[in-house]
């Protein structure tokens, strides 16, 4: 599962979040300078960067409860609540500054100090015209994607060595958290907030949009921040097996050194296979992109029509062919901007067929098998991402199985 340029901040600026996070609480109860100004840089460009950043200070405020819940127990709630402040007075400077870089990336949101919460309020409503999109082998409207949405897609498009190690590390860490041990040593309270932490920036949001089933499409391109502290979780898996096999020797440790192996190269493989396309890959749960192609959005945002537009430039370059009127018409459903940049001046992106010499298609749902020659594919694992059709002379009536944008 790959980022793409609009996920990608947000996923960095949450990583840093986390780190500052589970830096301050396993130095409780005492937070280093350092650390207070990374966990204000990481939640300031978090929440600048998206609404959904708010979930950083959830990571954070749920875990110092469980700190107070422990501290109180251990020590009394007076005590307890004393040193809690003590570490919290730091953190004054950092709410400071987090709160100056989130309006040096979002500066509307510190127009006015309501602002972020009237975002939060906008975008808990689907605020485009909605369409469908393929999920299960269902067309759905993105407002009434099931519950199921991210879930399913997480466990069909994650490698499965990491879906195994995650899912093992988030269980035996809830574990620990909550018997408080490690092994036979006892984990402190700090340790156990900073690993709740963790378990928390990995799993809540996923409850979140399972209980409150917002807009949901695109695959889980929204979600792709989750997935770093999912890696955690399954690190913290794999090195408990490592310490497990230990007394077994080196045979014991090597064999599993194998399956790690193994399950590494599987998905890189894939990738390969796939570019550019990474971020269509499927896993061997779905059955790979064969597998997932008619239950499943795959090339969503398109980007096989640039490596299309390349090869229809080529060709035409090849056949020496020139337009009849001095620029060539191409039907495209998919998306215009990305054909129109790559083909160039001398061709024009348009969405009706009539009058058009080429038809360019994405292989998704909502795009047609016309009746004419095809000039070429472009195919991965076996799957047509985009297919180039010879139109002249042809009656095409649309591009489109399902209507879209500017059909009429």
């Amino acid at each position: 599962m790959f980022m793409n340029a609009k996920d990608t901040p947000f996923a960095v600026a949450m990583v840093m979040a986390l780190l500052g996070i589970v830096r301050a609480l396993d130095e409780y109860p005492r937070a280093t300078p350092a650390t207070v100004a990374l966990c204000g840089i990481g939640i300031g460009l978090a929440i600048g960067s998206r609404v959904m950043g708010g979930f950083a200070l959830i990571n954070a405020l749920l875990p110092l409860l469980f700190i107070l819940a422990l501290r109180s127990r251990a020590s009394g709630l007076k005590p307890a609540l004393g040193e809690w402040g003590s570490f919290l007075v730091p953190f004054f400077p950092g709410a400071i500054l987090a709160y100056l870089i989130m309006g040096l990336v979002w500066p509307w949101a510190v127009v006015s100090p309501l602002n972020p919460f009237r975002a939060v309020e906008y975008f808990s409503n689907f605020f485009e015209k909605p369409w469908r999109e393929l999920f299960d082998g269902q067309l759905i409207l993105v407002p009434d994607m099931p519950r199921r949405y991210v879930p399913t897609l997480a466990a069909l498009t994650l490698p499965e060595l990491m879906l195994a190690l995650g899912f093992c590390g988030a269980v035996g860490t809830i574990v620990a958290i909550v018997r408080g041990e490690a092994g036979r040593a006892d984990i402190p309270a700090g340790r156990r907030a900073a690993l709740l932490a963790v378990v928390l920036a990995a799993v809540f949001p996923v409850v979140v949009a399972v209980a409150t089933r917002p807009a949901m499409y695109n695959g889980i391109r929204h979600f792709v921040f989750l997935t770093p502290p999912f890696a955690v979780l399954g690190g913290i898996a794999a090195a408990w097996i490592v310490e497990r096999l230990r007394p077994y020797g080196r045979a014991a440790i090597a064999a599993g050194a194998a399956v790690l192996i193994a399950g590494l190269a599987s998905p890189v493989v894939d990738m390969v296979r796939l570019h550019p396309y990474e971020y269509t890959d499927f896993n061997h749960i779905a059955g790979g992109v064969a597998g997932a192609r008619p239950l499943y959005m795959v090339d969503y945002w398109g980007l096989s029509t640039r490596q299309a537009s390349l090869e229809l430039r080529r060709l035409l370059a090849a056949r020496g062919e020139r337009p009849r009127d001095g620029n060539w018409k191409i039907a495209v459903c998919g998306p215009h901007p990305a054909a129109q940049v790559v083909l160039g001046e001398q061709f024009s992106a348009i969405w009706k067929p009539k009058g058009a010499d080429f038809a360019m298609m994405l292989g998704e749902f909502y795009c047609a098998k016309l009746d004419a020659p095809i000039l070429f594919d472009i195919v991965r694992e076996g799957v047509v991402y985009a297919r180039v059709y010879d139109i002249r002379g042809r009656s095409i009536p649309t591009l489109l199985t399902v209507r879209g944008p500017d059909a009429d």
